[in-house]
């Protein structure tokens, strides 16, 4: 999502800070909107937790089968009518036939584990080898089955997930043209943002951040490049948990950045995110990055969830990405106060050295690394894949343009394919400078100059008005650095104005998950501040 939303700050500084400056610590006032012009049909499992359907099915209450029913026909309700959120890109049509066969196997063995009969959703660009397309939202891989399973759904299923579908992104992860609209794509149309369905999602993982906001899932996974999980999540009002690169593995995934890429887990709580996390930790054959996860990773981060997780904690206060206006001053201070209150020690401010500071060398990266990677990927498909390259599928969005193009273009694209090998020096110097400025320069080293258990920023937010014409709005994110150095990053409700959720974010080194969980949980528990949607057409 870095690709403008975080970057492209400054058009909306000065309304922005006149909005936020009226905004109080949690909510500034309620929506002023008329009610949806449609009826919301009630929801028993509205905002259920994993551990609460577990339950329900222990009890006997529903079953697999059951609950894979219900949340398909909540996506109807919701996705395809009403509020027609535009997050599901497709059903997977033997969800149902996949949930009878493990509450078969319930009966018979037990549970696998906590996902056991979960209805979960995955983006679409997560290889599924079953009767389900996997096409980065581009018309372009249309028909494209996987040969096998990514890494991600191969442990889902290990779980015991049921896979329900794949959801909606901004088209290739965001990463095609210049002011494109997030949550929108060419096989999807335009994802459109359940608490005020006028404002943008963002992305990329937009579909799957809408999904879980309105409870038509479990939980979600997700995408992150830069910012593609953890900023959906917080305008859609979710924990999202962007992972050290390496925790999970990448194979079967449509890539951007083979240094920054991770899948991970949108829920809407802590402990969600915790059980959904060491359901996918491992070591992929496919990606040799994963290799670094051995011994850094957990089958369960739930035994790291603590509501006194912040006292004496050190926390180091990244005041620079607050002046960004992504929260308004009360609303911000307001959080930093309640992590005092539950006993956290805020080094206040930490900027030296700086966060953030790459210029153009992330982009550089990700342009080499997209054309090596998507090259890589379309060749993996064999030869019935619809497209075999970059150089393809840009011949196609040409040949397509009234359907492909409609709205913003290819520039991201054209750029990369003008791209060489990895072993270019402008390619090797820009990936060294990204690594030390976000490692060795940065976060390690505010971290070892602090004491510090972890850093905590503005996840971004609230949701600017989706605009085809001139693209993503965005206001304000701190992703970037943890981003870049591929190092763990947590977002939690911290409030709202104006009805729309914002979100904080706490990050720190590699594989520094049980801490970030720890320290994202006290605060959850702490605040409680996530509501669910109310769909309302607009906000005043």
């Amino acid at each position: 999502m870095k690709r403008r939303n975080f970057l492209q700050l400054t058009a909306l500084a000065s309304m922005q800070s006149m909005i936020l400056s009226r905004a109080s610590a949690t909510d500034s006032s309620r929506p002023r909107a008329a009610a949806p012009p449609f009826h919301i049909q009630p929801f028993e499992w509205e905002e259920a937790t994993v551990v609460e359907l577990q339950a329900a099915i222990r009890s006997g209450q529903e079953t697999a089968v059951s609950l894979a029913k219900k949340y398909l026909q909540r996506i109807e309700d919701l996705d395809r009518r009403g509020p027609m959120l535009k997050s599901v890109i497709e059903i997977n049509p033997d969800a149902v036939a996949i949930a009878r066969a493990l509450d078969k196997e319930r009966k018979a063995k037990g549970p696998r584990g906590p996902l056991h009969g979960i209805p979960v959703l995955l983006k679409d660009n997560i290889d599924t080898h079953d009767r389900m397309m996997t096409t980065a939202g581009s018309l372009a891989l249309l028909g494209s089955i996987a040969p096998q399973d990514s890494f991600v759904a191969q442990k889902l299923r290990e779980a015991g997930a049921v896979i329900l579908g794949k959801t909606n992104l901004s088209e290739w992860a965001n990463f095609r043209g210049e002011r494109s609209s997030s949550g929108w794509s060419g096989r999807g149309g335009q994802t459109n943002n359940p608490y005020a369905l006028d404002r943008n999602p963002s992305g990329s993982s937009s579909g799957s951040a809408v999904a879980v906001a309105a409870s038509l899932c479990a939980a979600a996974i997700g995408t992150e490049t830069d910012g593609s999980i953890i900023s959906p999540s917080t305008l859609c009002g979710l924990v999202g948990l962007k992972p050290t690169v390496g925790l999970i593995g990448r194979s079967g995934i449509i890539p951007i950045s083979h240094t920054q890429d991770t899948a991970g887990p949108m829920t809407r709580t802590v402990a969600d995110a915790a059980i959904l996390l060491g359901a996918l930790t491992g070591v992929d054959p496919r990606d040799s990055v994963t290799e670094s996860s051995r011994g850094n990773s957990q089958r369960d981060y739930t035994q790291f969830l603590d509501p006194a997780g912040l006292r004496g904690a050190r926390i180091g206060v990244a005041r620079r990405y607050f002046r960004s206006g992504a929260l308004s001053e009360k609303l911000l201070e307001a959080a930093l106060d309640e992590m005092k209150r539950q006993g956290a020690i805020l080094v206040d401010p930490s900027d030296d050295p700086p966060l953030g500071s790459f210029g153009d060398s992330e982009q550089q990266v990700m342009l080499y690394e997209f054309k090596t990677g998507l090259n890589a990927y379309l060749a993996s498909l064999g030869p019935k894949a619809p497209v075999r390259s970059l150089k393809e599928v840009i011949e196609f969005n040409e040949r397509n343009k009234e359907r492909e193009l409609p709205y913003f273009g290819q520039e991201q694209f054209l750029k990369a394919q003008e791209k060489g090998p990895l072993t270019e020096k402008a390619y090797t110097d820009a990936l060294e400078r990204c690594r030390r400025m976000s490692r060795a320069e940065g976060i390690d080293a505010l971290m070892d100059k602090h004491h510090l258990d972890a850093i905590v920023a503005p996840s971004g937010g609230p949701a600017g008005k989706t605009d085809l014409v001139y693209g993503d709005r965005g206001v304000g994110g701190s992703s970037s650095a943890a981003a870049v150095a591929g190092y763990p990053n947590i977002t939690v409700p911290a409030g709202h104005v104006f009805g729309l959720p914002v979100g904080i974010s706490f990050f720190g080194r590699a594989y520094s998950e049980p801490m970030l969980l720890k320290l994202a949980f006290a605060f959850e528990q702490a605040t409680k501040t996530r509501k669910p949607p109310r769909f309302l057409p607009t906000v005043g």
